[in-house]
């Protein structure tokens, strides 16, 4: 009689949280400021492009939704893309910083106490409200949506490049595509897999 959730079940926020929490695990990682520089700069690499993949596709397709059907959606929105806009600037200094000066770990905490905020507000406050105000089926087209995007946007911070999801729609697959061919071109890993297979 149980009917097991599939991939295809997930609505928007389950692949949302399951993001916060991977974010988590690099960041709590990175605390620990074990290992070496190297190994350092690695992790921070992949936690920077899992954040603006996941940045980009909340303000292409779930603060839109918010704007549609919650009273307040755009104050939300607007905060949290603020937010965005704040962790953004910090990750494109520590995408620079050397990992064994003191400033990386400086702009690490700094990240850090926003992103944490920014999840908790998201958890607590939006993602209920978005669920008890939008039909699930809607909340599953999304998901697949998020997936997609990421899949195809930038894996770097862009804090000059707008924030509008049109503008998303439009330009996250070519700025996504010279972020993949730079990160190639200097071996730099955008995900946990990736960074497991250099080990």
């Amino acid at each position: 009689m149980t009917d097991p959730q599939t991939a295809d079940d997930h609505d928007v926020v389950d692949i949302l949280v399951s993001d916060h929490r991977e974010i988590e695990e690099v960041l709590v990682e990175l605390e620990t400021r074990q290992g070496t520089p190297e190994h350092r700069r690695r992790i921070a690499d992949v936690m920077i492009a899992e954040l603006v993949r996941h940045s980009v596709a909340e303000e292409t397709y779930v603060y839109p939704i918010a704007r549609k059907v919650l009273p307040d959606g755009d104050e939300i929105a607007d905060r949290e893309i603020a937010e965005h806009a704040d962790a953004e600037r910090t990750m494109k200094e520590l995408e620079s910083a050397d990992p064994a000066d003191p400033r990386f770990d400086e702009l690490l905490a700094q990240l850090t106490n926003t992103v944490r905020h920014h999840v908790a507000d998201e958890e607590k406050e939006l993602f209920p409200r978005l669920r008890a105000a939008t039909a699930r089926e809607e909340l599953v087209e999304i998901a697949a949506k998020v997936t997609a995007i990421k899949e195809i946007g930038p894996t770097r911070p862009h804090p000059g490049s707008p924030e509008h999801p049109l503008a998303h729609k439009l330009l996250a697959p070519g700025i996504g595509l010279v972020d993949r061919l730079r990160d190639a071109l200097n071996g730099r890993p955008t995900s946990m897999d990736e960074l497991r297979d250099k080990r």
